[in-house]
């Protein structure tokens, strides 16, 4: 690891897989760069410096049109394709950051701030007026870990003390303090992780009585084009407020794991908002006061190592999803097609259209059960468009397993629509080491 800020750690760098040509001249790799984003040519991705501890994504995966983060083998899918420029965890400190989440009986007894400020909206946003019911609810985390020392984000979102954050923030702490917006700093303790969706859930040992917990949102609703406020901790400054518009929905985002594992495929929130190392676990929050997303990585240029107005956000949907299993189980479940994939096109009707390319198909597993076949082309699922391994990746990783997807194969020259029930990710399947989706 290499370290550009004595409060940030960065992961170390890997090794993309290669690019599909690029309408675009990718940037020069970034020093001591982690993983890489480009949308036709794939630089590479590194974890974005962080203020506070762990680094997994950043502020948010992009999601490029063919893929935003460009990846080695995803274990899931192969990935290859990003976005012009570096994807960097905000956050790269050596802890992977937690992610917090409730159920609904803990959330109903929460105080929470105002969701809906009455004179804020999506038409008409009244930002001194949110940022003054929100802040409550955002914390500065800082974390010491076997090799040093960070800083993130985090959102309360219950009186009880959990907090949610991202994994590469607190995935590794040894110990771990949170601030609150009025100065008093309390001790915490991991409650779970999941470095898979860079998502953790922490709790304050003692809460106080007067906790203020965030009102969530609902990402899927969230349209682009409409504004949103990112409140955090970038560079240890903490209840920072940006403001910006969403720029994209269902960004296909891939960052490397701080632990040499799997890299984290997000469907992304993409915003122009800034977005700073130290941003990370922080919330996201529409015009009415309402978390949306989890801020988690940024895209950077070799010449640029904070914004450059392009972060993303894991959506809060799934996020809560992930965090409640965190705090009833210990632990997450992932879905899965059980297939490996590549980068490609399809042609059927006269038409040609960039996919995910179907490489071995897993025995007995939900893609095999389906009728999915070598060779196929995925160019949708449930009707959005897929443009490439790591997209069809991200889109299977926010749904939960038993969902039932349309998958739209091209096939011969034809298209055909095939009903899948995903799987469970740890169930077993036969598939080569080296990708799995």
């Amino acid at each position: 690891m290499s370290t550009d800020d004595p409060r940030e750690i960065q992961h170390p760098p890997f090794t993309p897989a290669a690019p599909p040509p690029a309408p675009y001249t990718a940037p020069h790799a970034a020093p001591s760069a982690a993983p890489q984003a480009v949308p036709y040519a794939a630089p590479t991705l590194r974890a974005a410096p962080a203020p506070y501890a762990g680094a997994a994504h950043g502020p948010g995966r992009p999601r490029p049109w063919p893929a935003i983060v460009a990846t080695a083998a995803v274990a899931a899918v192969l990935a290859s394709a990003g976005t012009v420029g570096v994807v960097r965890a905000l956050d790269s400190n050596d802890a992977p950051a937690a992610v917090a989440s409730v159920d609904d009986a803990a959330r109903s007894a929460a105080k929470t701030v105002d969701p809906a400020p009455v004179t804020s909206t999506a038409d008409r946003p009244d930002w001194q007026a949110v940022a003054e019911a929100v802040r409550p609810s955002v914390v500065a985390i800082q974390v010491s870990t076997g090799s040093g020392q960070g800083e993130g984000s985090g959102v309360v979102v219950d009186e009880s003390g959990r907090i949610l954050t991202n994994d590469h923030v607190v995935g590794d702490a040894r110990e771990i303090a949170v601030t609150l917006m009025d100065g008093r700093v309390y001790g915490a303790e991991l409650v779970g992780t999941d470095p898979t969706t860079d998502v953790a859930v922490i709790r304050l040992v003692d809460p106080p009585d007067d906790l203020v917990a965030a009102s969530i949102g609902d990402s899927d609703s969230v349209a682009v084009g409409e504004p949103v406020m990112a409140v955090g901790n970038p560079l240890g400054l903490d209840s920072t407020v940006t403001t910006g518009i969403v720029s994209a929905v269902d960004r296909p985002v891939s960052t490397g794991s701080p632990t040499g594992g799997e890299p984290v495929v997000t469907n992304a929130i993409q915003v122009d908002a800034a977005i700073n190392p130290g941003n990370s676990g922080g919330p996201l929050f529409d015009a009415s006061g309402r978390v949306v997303g989890i801020t988690s990585s940024i895209l950077t240029t070799s010449r640029s190592s904070g914004s450059i107005g392009l972060g993303f956000a894991i959506p809060v949907n799934l996020a809560e999803r992930v965090a409640t299993e965190l705090v009833q189980n210990g632990s997450a479940e992932h879905a899965f097609l059980g297939v490996t994939l590549g980068d490609g096109h399809g042609t059927a009707d006269g038409a040609t259209r960039v996919g995910a390319v179907v490489g071995q198909v897993g025995q007995d597993s939900p893609a095999a059960q389906a009728g999915l076949a070598k060779d196929d082309v995925v160019v949708a699922l449930d009707g959005e468009a897929v443009s490439g391994a790591e997209s069809l990746t991200a889109q299977v990783r926010e749904r939960a397993p038993g969902d039932v997807v349309t998958l739209t194969v091209v096939r011969g020259g034809k298209t055909l629509e095939l009903d899948v029930t995903l799987g469970t990710r740890e169930q077993a399947v036969t598939l080569p080491s080296s990708s799995r989706g």
